[in-house]
């Protein structure tokens, strides 16, 4: 069975005064600045030129064909909204049968309205602190739902997440389930192909450790041997 995630955790575009100092642009925009960075980095620039421009492959199905990456940022600009109600959430459940996840969950309030709609799980998510460096930490999210929810839907997190220890403390917090993002960027950045099933065994590896040290055999006994009240930690 198929299941689809919401994003609710963008509900505007973040200031982000790293991309602007950095010139993250769409499309990419080449500077004096880069282009040295890239000299450095010559069998990374010959496999990025072999490999071509890079692509988007969840939007090819409503994209146009030969669209250029301006266009693509300009369809992406007309097309997104950020903003989710019940109301909209409530169509998208009556039409789609498969599982319903809604991603950017942090309060009471929105977990009560996920239940009341039928909604099968949640990702407690703040978009990694990349759109409000002030908000909530995820996981201090997640130790102050979980006692009250983890019976009644599928809990699951991002956003801090970068090692084994930090899946345990998640898994210790309540979560049924964590995703990671950029350590698998980074290690595809640095061994391509091969940097997902690396960082994947560095991880298992961190895991199993954490695991060892505190004597469970069991993801589920972690809550039993871990202090869970660790927010400021990740």
């Amino acid at each position: 069975m198929k299941t689809l995630v919401l994003l609710s955790d963008v509900p505007s575009f973040g200031y982000r005064p790293r991309d602007i100092r950095n010139g993250l642009a769409m499309p990419p925009r080449m500077t004096l600045k880069n282009i040295l960075q890239i000299m450095t980095k010559p069998s990374w620039a010959i496999n990025t030129l072999k490999q071509g421009i890079p692509g988007f492959a969840t939007l090819k199905p409503y994209m146009d064909a030969g669209m250029s990456m301006k266009q693509l940022g300009q369809f992406m600009n007309k097309t997104f909204s950020g903003r989710l109600n019940e109301e909209r959430i409530k169509t998208i459940r009556d039409k789609w049968k498969g599982k319903l996840v809604i991603k950017g969950v942090a309060s009471e309030e929105d977990m009560e309205t996920a239940i009341r709609l039928g909604i099968d799980g949640i990702i407690i998510s703040n978009h990694g602190g990349r759109q409000l460096d002030a908000g909530e930490s995820a996981i201090r999210a997640l130790s102050l739902l979980a006692p009250k929810y983890k019976s009644k839907i599928k809990l699951m997190m991002d956003s801090g997440i970068y090692s084994g220890p930090h899946i345990a403390k998640a898994i210790a917090s309540g979560a049924d389930f964590v995703f990671l993002g950029r350590a698998f960027m980074y290690g595809v950045a640095a061994l391509g192909h091969r940097g997902g099933n690396h960082t994947i065994a560095i991880l298992k590896t961190q895991l199993k450790q954490v695991m060892e040290q505190v004597g469970v055999e069991n993801l589920d006994d972690l809550s039993k041997h871990l202090v869970t009240n660790f927010a400021a930690s990740v």
